[in-house]
């Protein structure tokens, strides 16, 4: 059966959250399940983002207050993957299993042919090479801390719920690949501005609204035209970051040292 499992670590200094949450993990059977971790800074959602991509888990991450973010990991179901066969060493490959296998039944014929000798030798080198990876596998892993992960002065400005011109239908798949693929970048811009009909993905029902607030709590900031929100009616629906204005926004892009447009 999942286990849903909360972790508290506000108040937790690096690595502390990201020890336990990987301890959290650990209490979880083979079907897996989800775990949330409550933090009080952005840095510490980064370190948790950056953990979970590194382990292949699905993540959202959701800035409630300005000293509260919650993490959501997805730790998949591992018993779909027993098979009957047996596990692989890290490192190595079924086609690399297949290998030793391979030159062990050689050695065997060659001692067959009256060179033991090279066959012992093949059979110790690849007894020392699996010792190794035996060693490799019980060390413990590094948890390490990791700089703050936002590029100062790089400012993406999104003018339109569009990407591009032509086909809207293909121009709103675009500017949703586009935003997934800004949160997951290793490196983040500092600020990311929303205005005219880019207004509409900063508010509610708009298909990129979970990425977003994933930014926004990795510590991004997230300013959309208040102007704008007025002009479309939009400006009850919205659901992440900060109402702005154009002097805001004429600031931001004058200052900043790079600007993305997409």
């Amino acid at each position: 059966m999942k286990k849903n499992i909360t972790v508290d670590a506000i108040g937790d200094a690096c690595p502390i959250p990201v020890v336990k949450t990987k301890n959290a993990i650990k209490e979880m059977d083979e079907q897996g399940g989800v775990v949330k971790t409550l933090v009080d800074n952005e840095i510490a959602v980064q370190n948790l983002t950056k953990m979970a991509n590194q382990k292949g888990y699905k993540v959202s991450s959701e800035k409630i207050s300005d000293n509260e973010y919650h993490v959501t990991m997805e730790v998949p179901d591992q018993s779909q993957n027993t098979h009957g066969e047996a596990p692989e060493m890290p490192g190595q490959s079924r086609k690399g299993l297949k290998g030793l296998i391979g030159a062990a039944v050689s050695g065997f014929e060659a001692g067959v042919r009256g060179t033991a000798t090279n066959a012992a030798s093949g059979v110790t080198r690849s007894a020392e090479t699996g010792e190794e990876a035996a060693k490799e596998a019980a060390a413990p892993e590094e948890t390490v801390c990791m700089p703050d992960g936002r590029k100062q002065g790089t400012v993406v400005v999104i003018s339109s719920r569009y990407m591009g011109s032509g086909n809207d239908e293909l121009g709103a798949i675009l500017m949703k690949s586009f935003i997934y693929a800004l949160s997951q970048q290793e490196v983040l811009p500092e600020t990311i501005l929303f205005y005219n009909s880019g207004a509409y993905l900063t508010c509610e029902e708009s298909p990129s609204l979970d990425d977003i607030k994933s930014l926004e709590a990795e510590g991004v900031e997230i300013l959309t035209c208040g102007t704008c929100l007025n002009f479309y009616g939009l400006k009850e629906k919205l659901k992440v970051g900060e109402i702005s204005n154009m002097y805001d926004i004429v600031e931001k892009m004058t200052q900043a040292g790079h600007i993305v447009k997409p």
